[in-house]
C-alpha cells in the first residue's frame, strides 16, 4: 500500500455534522479488498502498517503504564491489561483512527459509528489460552445476524502460534446462537508486528496461550454502530480539557458526534457545540 493513497484521517469531515467519511478512501482496490474478506471469512490480516520505530514507541510507553496482571480468568491472570487510554497517552492515537482501519469501517456501519473501547494487552509467559467468545455477545439481538460491532488487534510484537497469537474461527460470524466452536476450529492470527487483524463482532475467537519466555503486546479497539451503547464511557473516562486537544476524529469516535437526527444531543445542541462552547 502506498501511504499517500490514504490521506490522514482528520483530513476529512461530514458536510453539516461534526464526524468523518472517507468518500474516496473506501472505494480504493485495497478497501475492496479487505471488504471482501472479511465479510467472507469474518476476518482480515492486513500486515506491516506500522514500522519498527512505531512499534517500538508504543511498547515502550505501554511498558511504562501496564500494571498488575487480570482479575479474572477471562481477563488472563498472567495478562497485563491498560484501559482507559485515551486519558494516559497519545501513542495510541494513529492506531484508533488509522486511516485504512476507517476506511474499512465505513463499509459495515452508518456514519458516525463509535469507538466502544480501547485497550492494550500483554499476555505474559505462561498464560493459558483465554475462552472463545464473540465480541459483541452483549447486544441481546438473537444470531445469526449482521455484526453490530468491529473488533481490531494490533500486533505490537510478532503474532506466532506459541506466543499467545489470538485464535479466530474463521467463518463462525455466520453462525447461529445453537452452534458453539472447540478450540480445534481455531486459528492462530499469526503476523509481523505492525500489522492488524479485523474482524466482526459476531466471529468468535480468543487470546491463546503464550508458551514463550517473552511477552506478546498487542493494543486491541472496537467499535459499534452509531446508535449503540459504547462498553467505555469516554464522556467520565477522559477529562474535557484533554478530549479538546484530540483530533476531531477522535472526538466523534468517543461520542461527540450524533445519530440523526439528534440521537446524543447535549441541551439540544450537537455535543461537538458544546464542547467548543465551555
Amino acid at each position: 500500500m502506498k501511504a499517500n493513497l490514504y490521506p490522514t484521517a482528520h483530513s476529512f469531515a461530514h458536510e453539516r455534522r461534526y464526524g468523518f467519511e472517507f468518500a474516496g478512501a473506501r472505494d480504493l482496490p485495497e478497501t475492496k479488498a479487505d471488504h471482501t474478506a472479511l465479510m467472507r471469512d469474518g476476518y482480515v490480516i492486513i500486515e506491516r502498517l506500522l514500522d519498527t520505530q512505531t512499534c517500538d514507541a508504543v511498547r515502550t510507553e505501554t511498558r511504562r503504564l501496564l500494571g498488575a496482571p487480570g482479575r479474572n480468568q477471562f481477563e488472563g491472570f498472567k495478562t497485563q491489561r491498560l484501559y482507559n487510554v485515551l486519558a494516559k497517552t497519545r501513542i495510541f492515537d494513529d492506531l484508533i483512527d488509522h486511516p485504512r482501519l476507517l476506511a474499512l469501517l465505513d463499509h459495515l456501519f452508518e456514519p458516525n459509528y463509535l469507538l466502544s473501547q480501547a485497550q492494550a494487552i500483554n499476555i505474559t509467559p505462561g498464560e493459558e489460552a483465554q475462552q472463545l467468545h464473540f465480541d459483541d455477545s452483549f447486544y441481546k439481538i438473537p444470531r445469526p445476524r449482521p455484526a453490530l460491532a468491529a473488533s481490531v488487534i494490533w500486533a505490537i510484537d510478532d503474532f506466532t502460534s506459541e506466543n499467545g497469537a489470538t485464535d479466530i474461527v474463521p467463518g463462525s460470524h455466520t453462525w447461529d446462537a445453537e452452534t458453539f466452536p472447540t478450540r480445534e476450529q481455531s486459528i492462530p492470527c499469526v503476523m509481523p508486528a505492525g500489522s492488524m487483524v479485523v474482524f466482526l463482532g459476531t466471529l468468535w475467537h480468543g487470546g491463546g496461550a503464550n508458551r514463550t519466555t517473552r511477552d506478546r503486546l498487542a493494543f486491541t479497539n472496537q467499535y459499534c454502530a452509531p446508535w449503540l451503547r459504547t462498553q467505555e464511557n469516554f464522556f467520565l473516562e477522559v477529562p474535557r480539557e484533554t478530549t479538546r486537544t484530540l483530533r476531531p476524529t477522535i472526538q466523534s469516535l468517543m461520542g461527540y458526534s450524533v445519530y440523526p437526527p439528534f440521537m446524543g444531543m447535549v441541551d439540544s445542541m450537537h455535543p461537538k457545540r458544546v464542547l467548543d462552547s465551555d
